[in-house]
């Protein structure tokens, strides 16, 4: 067994976007078991519920096949990331890059974890070229406004946030 056997990758996951599942799959080859650990993060003003948000990231890893889902785990979290990775039996929390700009604030984020576990390590991985450009953010932005996001995000999630802009607006 590798020194890292679990490690945790955290987020919103609001929605979980096809960029997520990239750092997700290439995750999973690293370890024997990922935790994606879906964050409360009421500041964001999520687009759904945290219940929503875990369930969309299971089906998303169950949609994986090839075994997925029994490796990967989406759980809610609301504690310290240290102490949630602690609690997971982690050694590693995995974090996606976009562009450099991503890197200075994951830089500190990444020390400051250190300062508060030394024996938990932050590994970094590149989003693919294809998802780059990829954040939630935007993707609710082009949603909302109607706009095809049927490239940024897997049809399942597509139809909930679709259901999700009707719920909100009334039809």
């Amino acid at each position: 067994m590798s020194k890292f056997s679990a490690a945790v990758y955290p987020g919103t996951f609001d929605p979980v976007t096809n960029g997520h599942i990239d750092i997700i799959t290439r995750a999973a080859r690293l370890v024997d078991r990922l935790v994606v650990a879906v964050a409360v993060n009421i500041g964001k003003d999520p687009l759904f519920t945290l219940e929503e948000r875990v369930a969309m990231v299971e089906a998303e890893v169950e949609a994986m096949g090839d075994g997925h889902s029994e490796r990967v785990f989406a759980v809610p979290f609301d504690t310290l990331l240290m102490d949630f990775v602690r609690d997971q039996d982690a050694g590693m929390i995995i974090r996606g890059l976009r562009a450099v700009s991503d890197f200075e604030y994951e830089f500190q984020m990444a020390g400051m974890n250190s300062r508060l576990n030394r024996d938990v390590e932050t590994v970094f991985l590149m989003a693919s070229e294809h998802h780059q450009f990829i954040a939630s953010r935007f993707v609710k932005e082009i949603g909302r406004l109607g706009g095809d996001i049927g490239h940024f995000v897997s049809p399942r999630v597509k139809d909930r946030m679709l259901a999700k802009f009707a719920e909100k607006s009334g039809v």
